[in-house]
C-alpha cells in the first residue's frame, strides 16, 4: 500500500468512528440526512429516494439517490464519507440484478417500481436478533 492509500484508510477510519455507514446497494430505498447551513443556523434535511448507483473509490466513494418530486425526477450524488451527510438510513431493500439502475430514468409510474427483497429482510432481522442476544 502506498502513502496515499494509507492516508485515505486513516481518514476513512476516523470518519467511520463518528458515523457508521450501513450496508446498502443499488435498488435500496434510502433516507439521507444532510446538514444544511442557512446563514448562522444549521439543520438536518432528509432526502429520501432510490439508490440507483454506487461508486466505491476509497475516500472518494459516492452514491446516487433518485426521487420523484412534484412529478419531476431529481437525482443527487452524495459523497459517502462527507461530513455533511449526518446519517444514512435504509428503509427498503430492493431486489435488482444490475449495478447501475440508469434505465429507471426512462420509466414512469408502476414500471419504475422495484420489488422488495424479502430474503434480505429476514436475514437482517435474524442478524439484529443475534446482536441483541
Amino acid at each position: 500500500m502506498n502513502i496515499i492509500e494509507t492516508l485515505e484508510a486513516e481518514q476513512i477510519a476516523k470518519l467511520l468512528e463518528k458515523r457508521g455507514v450501513p450496508d446498502f446497494k443499488p435498488g435500496d430505498t434510502l433516507k439521507v440526512h444532510t446538514k444544511v447551513i442557512e446563514g448562522t443556523r444549521e439543520r438536518i434535511q432528509v432526502y429520501e429516494g432510490l439508490c440507483i448507483a454506487r461508486r466505491n473509490a476509497g475516500l472518494n466513494s459516492s452514491f446516487t439517490v433518485r426521487k420523484i418530486s412534484f412529478g419531476e425526477g431529481v437525482e443527487r450524488v452524495f459523497p459517502l464519507y462527507s461530513p455533511n451527510v449526518a446519517e444514512i438510513e435504509v428503509t427498503r431493500v430492493g431486489k435488482v440484478r444490475r449495478a447501475k439502475l440508469y434505465y429507471l430514468r426512462a420509466l414512469r409510474g408502476r414500471a419504475a417500481r422495484i420489488s422488495e427483497d424479502k430474503a434480505a429482510i429476514v436475514k437482517a432481522r435474524a442478524k439484529a436478533a443475534e446482536a441483541k442476544a
